[in-house]
């Protein structure tokens, strides 16, 4: 169905439906309070921590993070991609979806439909691909090489499987009839240009694997060398609808296979998630070319409670676990399992399902190493841990990662578990905490002399400048994610504040304050559905969810004027930093190299530093 769904019968939608009603079909609700509560669909749990609020018409879940508003649970509860689910949402609400054309965008409508010509074209570019393993001249070499690693045409055609033929501009040819086609072709990474000018494809001769994102939709391509080209793997680059760091190979299928997953497989290749789904383990993804991030585990979190890492047992696949290990242990919520499964030398999940079976395989899962004897057996490697010496350089090493950990049941054993293995008890572990940085002292206001750090001590490292820089970056970003959570409670305090302000801060929270505050603006009848909405599927709609679920700590009056007090402070902001950009260059310079006017400054500055800080503090 072409045309574009207005913005205008989306956010009527949104006004019509009742998320309670929406949510209530498909999960049982319980009344609790203002808001409803259930076991969130999402991931396991034994006590409800899924919240709806029918006020506000959203829901989140203090357990996984899910959340968003009617149409975003439909798709993410039922697997629907963004029509779909408004097809579906509208149906329940007697009311027929209209189309327009155009091009969609943040500010003119879903952003879900900005990128609709990039993903038909990828649709298209993978029917082509499907086309020529069936038809090509040359596709013998692709089915032959499919048929020596094992796979059936049946799994194929799960996994699109596709044929990019040798030749430099067979696919320029079949889609690039027109330079808006082959302008659209470079810009989801499908052609290349060279220095000259010259287009040209970017996969040939390779078997082709068409990635989809969580909702199916084609958004890149990997590609295997079928001949002697380098490399041998390839994948397509990032673009406006592909980000590697986000994306999972083979999500979307597991997804499909499994009504409710207990377990996610995060493998290393392509072939090692489509073999193990001929197997019958259809639970297996596979990161693109990238380290497993926090991102990629925060997704899986969210629809399952457990991950296991499968790599090599080689010291590459040592290192790379290690990488995966310290990227989940900010994840690990009370609930929450990761395990590490490292396969002999030589193997991978390919051979091993095909040389000894499925159950094997999942006896070796289920077996896998927890997290937590991964972690101390990592960091004790080298060390004596029956000597005193080895066991406190083990607390010393062991300590950082362990703080990473958040706060919970979890943490608290991990805690005692090293307590256990150094002969420390556990209060004497904790007071280990390293103290924090000293603070700079500033030179008394009411003396010529220097400062006292400077006393007899060489020049400063301007590293201490660029951690100054990241506090004060830090904090705005704290302030600019306090004053989205108190919009997105109140949405109609937008109109108490001037934004324009906020256009010398820099920062993506501080960044995605200003576009909020335009559309509230534009539209001051935006309720908090709309705004997560607006900004669904993207990592900015992920923050957006977030704190529109941390209802419980807005306060429950003078939100209006702590708004107002919280964009005061960030407005005066800039002319803050450059104040302290002058204040830390003047103290980090030899005071005895200052001449009489450069101490001078360096003294009003700071009267007026301190003036402002007393100013900006930050409202309760």
């Amino acid at each position: 169905m072409a045309g574009r769904i207005p913005q205008a019968f989306l956010d009527d939608l949104l006004e019509r439906v009742d998320i309670v009603e929406v949510i209530d079909r498909r999960v049982k609700l319980r009344k609790s309070g203002k808001n409803y509560t259930a076991r969130c669909p999402f991931h396991e749990e034994k006590t409800p921590s899924f919240s709806v609020n029918p006020d506000k018409q959203f829901y989140y879940c203090f357990g996984c993070g899910a959340g968003g508003n009617a149409l975003g649970f439909l798709m993410d509860y039922e697997n629907l991609d963004f029509p779909r689910a408004v097809e579906a949402l509208a149906s329940s609400a007697g009311l027929e979806v209209p189309r327009e054309p155009g091009r969609g965008g943040p500010d003119s409508g879903e952003q879900e439909q900005g990128n609709k010509a990039l993903y038909a074209l990828m649709e298209q570019t993978a029917t082509y691909y499907r086309q020529q393993l069936r038809q090509h001249p040359q596709a013998s070499r692709a089915v032959q090489y499919l048929k020596r690693r094992g796979l059936t045409g049946a799994i194929a055609r799960q996994f699109d499987l596709g044929f990019a033929p040798p030749g430099w501009d067979n696919l320029l040819k079949a889609l690039g009839d027109t330079p808006a086609q082959q302008a659209l072709l470079k810009d989801s990474g499908m052609l290349v240009e060279n220095e000259s000018g010259r287009l040209y494809d970017r996969f040939r001769d390779r078997v082709v694997f068409p990635i989809r994102d969580q909702r199916g939709r084609v958004v890149a391509f990997g590609g295997r060398v079928l001949g002697d080209d380098k490399p041998k793997y390839l994948n397509s680059p990032e673009t406006a609808i592909f980000h590697k760091g986000r994306e999972l190979y083979g999500l979307f299928q597991a997804r499909q296979a499994n009504r409710k997953l207990e377990r996610l497989l995060v493998v290393e290749g392509y072939m090692d998630v489509i073999a193990l789904a001929q197997h019958g383990i259809s639970n297996a993804t596979a990161t693109l070319g990238t380290a497993t991030s926090k991102t990629h585990l925060e997704r899986i979190y969210r629809l399952c409670p457990e991950v296991v890492f499968c790599f090599d047992g080689d010291e590459a696949g040592r290192k790379a676990a290690f990488r995966a290990m310290e990227a989940a242990l900010p994840c690990m919520e009370d609930g929450r399992q990761a395990r590490f499964l490292f396969l002999p030398e030589g193997e991978d999940p390919d051979t091993m399902v095909r040389g000894g079976g499925a159950g094997h395989f999942q006896e070796l899962v289920s077996n896998a190493m927890p997290l937590e004897q991964f972690l101390f057996e990592s960091v004790a490697q080298g060390l004596d841990t029956s000597s005193m010496d080895g066991k406190a350089r083990l607390s010393k090493l062991a300590l950082p990662y362990l703080r990473q950990l958040p706060d919970g049941v979890y943490r608290q054993l991990m805690f005692q578990a090293l307590a256990q293995r150094t002969g420390l008890d556990l209060a004497s572990l904790m007071q280990l905490e390293p103290p924090p940085p000293p603070p700079v002292h500033e030179p008394q206001q009411d003396s010529d002399g220097p400062p006292p750090e400077s006393e007899g001590q060489a020049r400063p490292q301007p590293r201490r400048r660029e951690a100054s820089h990241s506090r004060r970056a830090a904090g705005y970003s704290n302030m600019a994610q306090a004053a989205i959570a108190l919009l997105l409670h109140q949405p109609g305090i937008a109109g108490l504040v001037d934004p324009a302000p906020l256009a010398e801060l820099d920062g993506e929270d501080v960044g995605l304050l200003r576009e909020l505050l335009a559309l509230l603006q534009r539209r001051p009848e935006s309720n908090t559905a709309m705004l997560l909405g607006h900004w669904y599927g993207t990592p900015e709609g992920e923050l957006l969810s977030r704190l529109a679920g941390q209802e419980r700590l807005i306060p429950t009056e003078g939100i209006e004027q702590q708004f107002v007090d919280t964009m005061s402070v960030l407005a005066r902001a800039p002319h803050h930093s450059k104040l302290a950009a002058q204040v830390d260059k003047l103290k980090h310079t030899n005071y005895a190299d200052l001449t009489e006017l450069e101490k001078q400054q360096l003294r009003e500055l700071l009267q007026e530093k301190q003036r402002r800080d007393a100013q900006g503090q930050k409202p309760r």
